[in-house]
């Protein structure tokens, strides 16, 4: 895939850039390795002033930043300034609390015969990021944050679609302070990923996208006995039952499945209903859908944007088509928009069976599946239904349905009465094809270092 920013919007190819040559790459992985070294003599507490540094600096970028973002992937202009405010919101959080998290942890010195015992956390060293499209800031920096606090070097390779915003991370960065090398973007091919995993001077790696790229990159980690952490797929539940509030839950449903034009890991996409309330809460979130603005994502008035490649519109259609023809109805939407750019409208198919595409594959643009339940338990069963584990939304006001779906349902998170989302104070992350490890909070920070044993006589 070429390295170019294609606009979405238009289907216009608007720059490009040609890959990183051998040397090119050998002269940023030796700055790395210098960056690293600069960067473990700096102290704590001067990294955490220069990520309160990088959190100014995004506020002051934030119209840049986002004008980039809605210009390489689509999402509307509003949606790329939260974008980059939450990067600021994480830069501060952790330059607030990398102290207290990485400060040493006493342990019980007189149960292992010592004088004194404890754990320090150092960091790894230097870490490839391999970063998809959807969340072009939020994606990199939620990792980049924590990553400089703990003293790790950073090497960016971004998604070829997103080469600006990749650069002007860097940019920003830079202008924080943080030494020459301790964050860099490497505008490389796919192909040439495995050459960077490989080098001695990089230890560990975190990969956030597709199920395919999560196995070819870990299977190198894997080759090379180095950390990784994945962050790939999902297929979240959202599971309405008769005591929720339906006209709330088909408010936040609409939200919950078009956020990010339908394309993030983390939102809404099987919307499993109690038959009790199936009709209403149908009728609510249909008519909510059918009726979103889908247009230029510059424009204020515009809900819903184009999906980020022509590719993203054929495998809607592609789904949608195969339910179809398989008996399942389309309430909504369904349909490729005709013009320029590659937009798709927000759409819901029910009377999904598994032989159908859309039961079991990951749909990554604003489709939702609807399915009707008649228990509890049923809900529960068809969400785990899934190769799948990374976020799950449950809507009722019933405790005890609360602690049965919070112990029984297979994901890195439950939300209830809300929709899933991250938040830099806690743990994000899936279990089963949805990868491995935590981001975010004092989890995120600590996958990449070395939990160091010290035991004084």
């Amino acid at each position: 895939m070429a390295i170019a920013t294609v606009n979405p919007t238009t289907g216009v190819t608007e720059c490009s850039f040609e890959p990183l040559t051998s040397e090119e790459l050998e002269t940023r992985l030796a700055r790395a390795s210098t960056g690293l070294t600069k960067l473990r003599n700096t102290s704590l507490e001067e990294r955490t002033v220069l990520l309160d540094r990088l959190a100014d600096i995004l506020d002051d970028e934030v119209d840049r930043m986002a004008a980039i973002m809605t210009t390489e992937m689509g999402k509307t202009l509003a949606s790329a300034k939260a974008e980059v405010r939450k990067c600021a919101l994480g830069c501060r959080y952790y330059a607030k609390n990398a102290a207290a998290m990485l400060a040493a942890e006493p342990a019980d010195a007189t149960a292992v015969g010592a004088a004194r015992a404890e754990v320090r956390y150092q960091p790894l060293g230097v870490v490839l990021a391999v970063m998809p499209w959807n969340f072009p800031a939020w994606q990199a920096i939620r990792f980049i944050a924590p990553a400089l606090a703990a003293g790790n070097a950073v090497l960016l390779k971004h998604a070829s679609n997103v080469p600006q915003s990749a650069l002007l991370i860097e940019e920003l960065v830079a202008r924080a302070g943080f030494p020459e090398g301790a964050m860099q973007t490497l505008l490389i091919t796919s192909d040439q990923v495995a050459s960077v995993l490989r080098d001695e001077r990089v230890a560990a790696a975190t990969l956030t996208g597709s199920e395919n790229a999560g196995r070819a990159v870990a299977s190198l980690a894997g080759e090379q006995l180095k950390k990784m952490v994945l962050e790939l797929g999902g297929s979240d539940p959202f599971i309405v039952l008769p005591s929720a509030d339906v006209e709330r839950a088909a408010e936040v449903a609409v939200t919950a499945r078009t956020q990010n034009n339908g394309q993030s890991c983390i939102a809404a996409k099987r919307f499993i209903v109690h038959q009790d309330v199936y009709e209403a809460f149908t009728d609510a979130f249909v008519s909510r859908m059918a009726a979103l603005r889908v247009g230029d994502p510059t424009d204020p008035e515009t809900e819903v944007g184009p999906l980020a490649s022509r590719s993203g519109v054929t495998e809607m259609t592609e789904l949608v088509e195969d339910a179809r023809s398989k008996g399942a109805r389309v309430l909504c939407g369904g349909a490729a928009l005709e013009g320029d750019g590659w937009f798709y409208p927000p759409t819901v198919v029910a009377d999904i069976s598994a032989e159908m595409r859309l039961f079991h594959e990951e749909a990554f643009g604003p489709l939702a599946s609807l399915y009707r339940v008649a228990s509890l338990d049923e809900a529960i069963c068809l969400a785990n239904a899934t190769r799948f584990g990374l976020g799950s939304s449950v809507w009722t006001d019933d405790d005890d349905e609360v602690a049965h779906c919070v112990e029984s349902i297979e994901s890195g998170a439950v939300f209830v009465n809300g929709m899933t989302a991250s938040f830099p104070e806690l743990p994000f992350g899936g279990v089963k094809l949805s990868g491995y490890g935590r981001e975010l909070s004092l989890y995120g920070l600590r996958e990449f270092c070395n939990a160091k044993t010290v035991w004084v006589r």
